[in-house]
C-alpha cells in the first residue's frame, strides 16, 4: 500500500467524531444521560486520536539525520501507542467511573427521546466512518482475516481507526440500549449500566491496541511470507544460500534487511560486488518495502558433526 494509504480513513473518522462529539454534548446537556456523556468524552478522545495519527504521519516523513540515521518512520508507531493510551484513560476509565457513579446514584433523564435521536444520527455517521476504514484496509488485508490483519498489519493507523470505529459503533448501541431501557422502564439505573458497559468495551479495545502497537514500537520483523520471499530472491544468481538473516520494520513502508550470504566459490572481487548488487535488486523487486539492505558475503561451512 502506498504511503498515503489510510489517510482517507483517518480524516473521515476525525470529521465524523468531531461532529458526533458536539451532538452528544448537546444531548447530554438536554437529557442528563451519563451514557451520552461517556460517549461524548469517547468522541472527543477519538477526535484527538485522529489528530495525533495525522501528526505522526507528518513527522514520520522527516529526512534522516545524524542522530536518527534510519529516519523517523517509527513516529507513526509512537503516536499510535499514545492514541491507545488516551483511548484507555479518557474513554474507558472515565466511562467506568461515570457508570459506577450513576448506578450507585441514579438520576432521572430529561427528554430522553432527544438522546435517542442524537444517538441514531451518531450511529449513521460512525457507520460511514467505519465503512471508509474498511474500504481503505481491504487492499492491505488481502486474504487474511480481520483478526490477522489487526495483529499483523505494519501500518498502525488503519487497525487503530478500525478498532476505534468498531468500538464507537458498539458503544453507541450500548448507549442507545441504556437510554432506551431507561425510557421504557422509567428506571435510570439502566443508563448507568449502559455507561459501565461502554467503559469495559473501550478498555478491551484500548488494551488490544496497546499490546499490538507496543510490539511495533519495539521492532517487529517481516512476516514468514515476506521473509520467505526475501530469502527466495536472495538465493539465486551467484548466491548459493542464505546463512542467516535478520529483518526489522523501521516504519510501515521501510524494512531493514541484514543477511550473511554464501556465494558460489571462485568469484573475484568484481564478481562479488556484482552478485551483491544483483541480489539487492531482486529483493527490492520482490519486496518493495525492503529499502535498506545490508549483505555480508561469506562462505558456507558445514557444522562439524560430533560422535559419542
Amino acid at each position: 500500500m502506498a504511503a498515503g494509504g489510510g489517510a482517507k480513513a483517518i480524516v473521515a473518522a476525525l470529521l465524523a467524531n468531531a461532529g458526533i462529539a458536539v451532538a452528544k454534548f448537546v444531548g447530554f446537556a438536554i437529557t442528563g444521560s451519563s451514557s451520552m456523556l461517556a460517549e461524548a468524552v469517547h468522541s472527543v478522545a477519538d477526535t484527538s486520536n485522529q489528530g495525533l495519527l495525522l501528526l505522526g504521519r507528518k513527522k514520520s516523513r522527516r529526512a534522516a539525520t545524524a542522530d536518527h540515521p534510519f529516519g523517523y518512520g517509527r513516529e507513526r508507531y509512537f503516536y499510535s501507542f499514545v492514541v491507545a493510551l488516551l483511548l484507555f484513560t479518557l474513554g474507558s476509565v472515565f466511562a467506568v467511573y461515570e457508570g459506577i457513579h450513576k448506578i450507585e446514584n441514579p438520576e432521572p433523564l430529561h427528554n430522553p427521546v432527544v438522546g435517542v435521536v442524537i444517538l441514531l444520527v451518531a450511529i449513521a455517521l460512525e457507520g460511514w466512518s467505519f465503512r471508509t476504514a474498511i474500504a481503505e484496509s481491504r487492499e492491505l488485508k488481502g486474504s487474511a482475516t480481520w483478526t490477522q490483519f489487526i495483529r499483523q498489519a505494519k501500518t498502525p493507523e488503519l487497525p487503530v481507526v478500525l478498532l476505534e470505529d468498531a468500538g464507537a459503533l458498539f458503544g453507541l448501541v450500548l448507549a442507545l440500549g441504556g437510554v432506551g431501557l431507561t425510557l421504557l422502564t422509567g428506571d435510570p439505573v439502566w443508563d448507568g449500566i449502559g455507561t459501565l458497559c461502554i467503559g469495559v468495551l473501550l478498555g478491551v479495545i484500548a488494551i488490544t491496541l496497546i499490546v499490538e502497537t507496543k510490539s511495533l514500537l519495539i521492532g517487529e520483523g517481516a512476516t514468514p511470507e515476506v521473509l520467505s520471499g526475501i530469502v527466495g530472491a536472495l538465493e539465486a544468481g551467484r548466491i548459493d544460500r542464505v546463512i542467516h538473516i535478520r529483518t526489522q520494520y523501521l516504519g510501515p513502508e521501510e524494512l531493514l534487511v541484514a543477511a550473511k550470504v554464501a556465494l558460489v566459490p571462485g568469484l573475484d572481487m568484481a564478481d562479488v560486488a556484482t552478485a551483491i548488487d544483483d541480489a539487492e535488486t531482486r529483493v527490492r523487486a520482490r519486496v518493495p518495502e525492503a529499502r535498506l539492505i545490508y549483505l555480508e558475503p561469506d562462505m558456507y561451512r558445514e557444522r562439524p558433526t560430533t560422535t559419542d
